[in-house]
């Protein structure tokens, strides 16, 4: 049996007047995941131990292992050993050397080549036509503070959702950001999900991580309540995501393709057709 996404500690908490008492404290769990791709050892991964199935998905699907979630033939998870057993229609032929292999690209964008090998085959540029106002890239943060029930708890993970731009489709959450992007992936791949008029909003930095994983999955607009990185940026600007930080009260940074985010005077928003 799988455990729960927090445990308990027992604690001595300090006040602000220097007085300590004993307490029970909410903390993150860890659990490792060992993928077991066709009979051999792919990866481990350290995450929260929820949505694994969507997880796995999402990560072979981001190492370009896959491409649909039909691709798969079977997964089983040994959730009290911790592996989970994929097995392909057809076997795999990238090695595991790639996932961490540098590959220098030759393209009019400078940042590309600090891509990895499998980003180079897998991330995409966007051409998404979905256009925000301000007003709704807030509104969206906004629902995804309000149900981070487990980073109430603990401040100890993240929290990323999938949207349209009023709702939020799919929440994910995990200690780690790579992970909770890869849930999402996997989830939108085994609902068959057209993610080219969605948004991600995220509670993380926007790191160069960050933003090939949005360009892995799809979207072009990639929202978060944190701060950039600056090869985080020239990685959106040669991939044609739009990102927005420190989205914050009613104040918000945009940093790239700023054609995608509007004046909240203008009504008609576009979308892609699917």
């Amino acid at each position: 049996m799988l455990p729960n996404i927090t445990a308990k500690w027992r604690i001595r908490k300090y006040n602000s007047s220097g007085a300590a008492s004993l307490q029970e404290d909410d903390i993150a769990t860890e659990y490792p995941l060992t993928i077991r791709l066709d009979g051999e050892d792919f990866a481990t991964i350290v995450c929260s131990p929820t949505d694994l199935e969507e997880m796995t998905v999402g990560f072979l699907a981001s190492e370009g292992i896959i491409r649909q979630a039909a691709e798969i033939e079977s997964l089983r998870i040994d959730e009290e050993r911790g592996f989970v057993y994929v097995e392909l229609f057809n076997k795999q032929s990238t090695s595991k050397d790639d996932v961490s292999k540098r590959f220098i690209g030759s393209c009019c964008g400078k940042s590309r080549q600090f891509y990895f090998h499998n980003d180079a085959r897998t991330a995409r540029t966007s051409m998404s036509r979905m256009v925000l106002t301000p007003s709704q890239c807030i509104a969206l943060m906004r629902l995804l503070q309000s149900s981070s029930g487990e980073f109430k708890l603990t401040g100890g993970v993240h929290n990323a959702a999938l949207c349209t731009a009023d709702e939020l489709l799919a929440v994910r959450t995990d200690i780690g950001r790579h992970n909770a992007l890869d849930k999402l992936f996997g989830y939108a791949l085994r609902q068959r999900l057209a993610v080219t008029d969605k948004i991600i909003a995220f509670s993380g930095r926007l790191s160069s991580e960050v933003v090939l994983k949005a360009a892995k999955i799809g979207v072009g607009i990639l929202l978060s309540k944190s701060a950039p990185t600056d090869l985080a940026l020239k990685l959106a600007e040669d991939l044609g995501i739009t990102c927005a930080g420190f989205i914050r009260g009613s104040e918000m940074n945009v940093y790239t393709h700023g054609h995608r985010i509007v004046d909240d005077g203008v009504e008609e928003h576009k979308s892609e057709e699917r």
